[in-house]
């Protein structure tokens, strides 16, 4: 029987039905390029299902049968797909999966920077009454600057048309937007947004996309959200920014280095609401993502002759 690895401790139970006649080989909740190559010398997998770690060449050399990687969810940053393509690799994404479950979770960062929900949450436990001296940012009318518009940044859209703003987005890619969504290129996203939400996949085109100068460009207090991948902001640019003011609050689920440690700068720094790339965590998420990457490898799997025997 062919073998699946997972790089991860658990996949959702109607993945695991839709892929009964494999063997399953879990690589854990922390797999190491050195553990997933140890794994595929064991098992020599057809397919690998993408959750947690990176599969480069090493792990793809060490697995002569592997004929796809499955992203579990929509971002493949963490594949080197040139490797792959070299190899003749196919890698998949599920895309769209989790990205109401992003979405939401964009939106829950938006409020709290906006409406201050940490910091007077804070304040109220520790017995202070901040009415009379604190003032919150309505959204409505003003402007959301969306960088990328695939499924989770149109989801997004959608939430901030709801509320009663400006949608102006840039992404060179998408096409017959909502009409509630404005085309626009990345200067205008810094020039007019009183928030900017990022939503875009992780390339070497566009790593440290907020940086210094980019955030000098944008609107003296404006707002900073990011559910996508933590490579595409300057981590130090964004910290001075916030300290200075130029940026009014961050609202963040994604980081350069994760897990984040024990004395990241971000840490114990007002005006950054931090969460731990959950995102795209949720019951409902972790079912589709997980069905989603069983049946685009399935796909693949059918298409090239090595189907489960």
């Amino acid at each position: 029987m062919s073998t699946i690895l997972i790089t991860g401790a658990d996949l959702a139970a109607p993945a695991l039905e839709l892929l009964r006649d494999y063997d399953i080989v879990y690589a854990g909740k922390t797999p190491t390029e050195d553990s997933l190559v140890a794994l595929c010398r064991a098992h020599d997998p057809v397919a690998i299902i993408v959750r947690y770690g990176k599969v480069g060449a090493a792990v793809m050399d060490a697995a002569p049968a592997l004929k796809v990687i499955s992203k579990h969810g929509s971002g493949t940053d963490t594949i080197d797909k040139v490797a792959a393509q070299a190899r003749g690799i196919e890698v998949v994404a599920a895309v769209g999966a989790n990205a109401a479950a992003v979405a939401e979770q964009a939106l829950a960062l938006l409020l709290a920077c906006a409406k201050s929900v940490v910091e007077l949450n804070d304040r109220m436990h520790d017995g202070h009454w901040d009415k009379s001296t604190h003032k919150s940012l309505e959204l409505g009318g003003r402007t959301i600057g969306l960088v990328g518009l695939g499924a989770i940044g149109l989801r997004f859209a959608r939430m901030a048309d709801a509320l009663g703003m400006r949608v102006i987005g840039f992404d060179p890619y998408a096409r017959k937007l909502p009409d509630y969504v404005q085309s626009v290129d990345l200067a205008t996203i810094w020039r007019e947004s009183d928030a900017i939400s990022l939503h875009c996949p992780l390339t070497d085109d566009n790593r440290g996309l907020l940086d210094a100068q980019t955030l000098a460009q944008c609107k003296r207090g404006v707002i900073v959200v990011n559910t996508a991948r933590g490579g595409l902001v300057d981590e130090d640019a964004l910290l001075a920014a916030v300290r200075s003011g130029q940026v009014m609050s961050a609202g963040l689920d994604s980081f350069a280095v994760e897990p984040m440690t024990a004395g990241h700068p971000f840490q114990h720094e007002p005006h950054f609401v931090l969460s731990p790339h959950i995102g795209g965590v949720t019951s409902d998420a972790y079912v589709n993502m997980g069905v989603g990457a069983a049946k685009n490898l399935l796909q693949v799997l059918a298409r090239s002759g090595a189907a489960a025997h």
